[in-house]
């Protein structure tokens, strides 16, 4: 079971079936607020969904090609961070992650992305990893500006946004450069 402590308010733990209530909820409450840049938002209509996509990451972690954490704060679920595409030849990954809009602010999502780049290069021993976003989503690219990662371009139409293609903002880290910067980052 994966279940890791960022700090005695911040903590990511693998979800469970018991979780898909608790996630539907989450996400139906910031539906309007999601639906700006997480294409899934519409195949999410009951906590059914929900279920089955946690039974879906629990499929991949078992088989070693994810890790799905839930991001709870202060003991509450508040959003969800992911290593998917775990690649083992290369030694890379890409991380994913979405946040309740009344969480932001706070650097929650700062840690728990700090705290999965820890994970992939000392537990895991991955050379690389990457984070993508929508090149318009400020937010959600400061994350790895503020943790030293490299923009290493942009994914021109790289992901279907409901009726129309948008670009990514491409973002790298290498063990070495978080290795030699990891006591610095803020």
């Amino acid at each position: 079971m994966f279940k890791y402590r960022i700090d005695s308010q911040l903590e990511l733990k693998l979800l469970e079936p018991g979780d898909a209530g608790e996630l539907f909820r989450l996400t139906d409450d910031n539906r309007a607020y999601l639906r700006e840049w997480m294409p899934w938002i519409d195949m999410t209509q009951t906590e059914e969904d929900s279920r089955g996509f946690i039974e879906s990451a629990r499929h991949k972690w078992a088989k070693g090609e994810g890790i799905t954490a839930g991001i709870l704060a202060e003991g509450k679920l508040c959003g969800v961070i992911d290593h998917h595409s775990l690649n083992w030849m290369n030694r890379k990954t890409a991380i994913g992650y979405w946040l309740a809009a009344s969480a932001q602010g706070r650097g929650i999502m700062t840690r728990a992305c700090r705290a999965m780049i820890d994970y992939a290069f000392v537990e895991l021993k991955l050379h690389r990893v990457e984070i993508m976003a929508g090149t318009e989503n400020t937010k959600s690219r400061a994350i790895p500006e503020r943790l030293g990662f490299k923009q290493e371009g942009v994914a021109r139409g790289a992901q279907k946004l409901y009726d129309r293609y948008i670009d990514l903002a491409v973002y790298s880290l290498l063990a070495d450069e978080w290795n030699a910067q990891s006591p610095n980052v803020s």
